[in-house]
């Protein structure tokens, strides 16, 4: 009999469970479907990073070939049936190189993004909460920092780590902390004196048991916006390193390791091999970028309405 009363019991907990995650996810599809009707644009963006996604999964399945495989009859071919996209100047499939080129943009722009966002916010908002001496220690070596334009220190530290994806992406972390930091700081500087943060430290909450309960949350939507207005940043910074020569190595297929090929003396003989890596960088970093302004206007307050 208890059995069965725990069974009895047991059975609707889980139904409304069930129905209360079913509910969550209706409205969370609900919310999608609003977000694409009164933002095309940003539905034309999301639509072109879920393809950039898709590519980058599924590469191996998708290119055509060995990336880094040459071949001499393929050498400066011409875009066609035999090469959809046409062969570049050691015989390499272009389209290939373009389609696992989107990995490498992918990891980098993902992962720098990730790292220096997810860190640039917690230095930003543990600098607004401590203030005092804690805030200016931390703006000050923000203001260090950020006095040295994005690209200039990004190839610094490229130049004393060396070429490689790992370090690519190292450098572009270090290189979105100061601008994450100013940013969520002073949203964070409003957020602390909220009634509900002060009547927690009232009580005694501890410090860490705020920032994670009550202004990490808060900060959630700014730290969306960000992290999607700077994939574009990222993915044009990766392609820059390379082009200079300081980002991926040569034997790693990169649109800016790409565009470098194209741009040292084929520009006449072979202009597809920088219109293809081009145009992939200019549609992509525009996705993205369709994407952050949507959010911006959806997710921050001041923009609510406008546009």
């Amino acid at each position: 009999m208890n059995r069965g009363r725990v069974g009895a019991v047991d059975i609707p907990g889980e139904r409304i469970s069930f129905a209360r995650t079913s509910q969550l996810m209706r409205r969370y599809i609900g919310n999608v479907g609003t977000f694409f009707r009164r933002k095309p644009l940003g539905a034309f963006g999301s639509a072109i990073a879920f393809i950039l996604i898709v590519v980058a999964i599924f590469a191996p399945q998708i290119a055509t070939d060995n990336p880094r495989e040459t071949s001499a009859d393929r050498t400066f071919a011409k875009p066609g049936a035999a090469s959809l996209l046409g062969g570049d100047q050691l015989g390499r499939d272009v389209f290939s190189r373009l389609v696992y080129g989107s990995r490498i943009s992918l990891q980098v722009g993902l992962l720098s993004v990730l790292f220096g966002i997810t860190t640039g916010c917690f230095i930003g908002i543990a600098s607004a909460y401590f203030g005092g001496r804690v805030d200016l220690i931390v703006q000050r070596l923000v203001d260090s920092v950020q006095a040295f334009p994005p690209l200039i220190l990004a190839l610094a530290i490229m130049a004393a780590l060396g070429a490689s994806v790992t370090n690519v992406i190292i450098a572009l972390t270090i290189v979105f902390i100061p601008g994450a930091a100013r940013t969520i700081r002073s949203q964070a500087l409003s957020i602390k004196e909220i009634d509900y943060v002060l009547a927690a430290r009232a009580i005694g909450a501890g410090d860490w048991r705020i920032i994670l309960r009550h202004m990490v949350p808060n900060c959630f939507a700014t730290f969306i916006v960000l992290a999607t207005l700077s994939l574009g940043v990222a993915i044009i910074a990766e392609a820059s390193l390379s082009f200079l020569g300081v980002g991926t190595p040569p034997d790693v297929p990169s649109w800016g390791g790409m565009l470098t090929g194209a741009a040292q003396n084929y520009v006449e003989v072979a202009p597809w091999l920088g219109v293809f890596p081009g145009l992939a960088i200019a549609v992509v970093v525009f996705a993205w970028n369709l994407l952050g302004d949507s959010l911006r206007d959806v997710l921050d307050p001041r923009l609510r309405g406008m546009g």
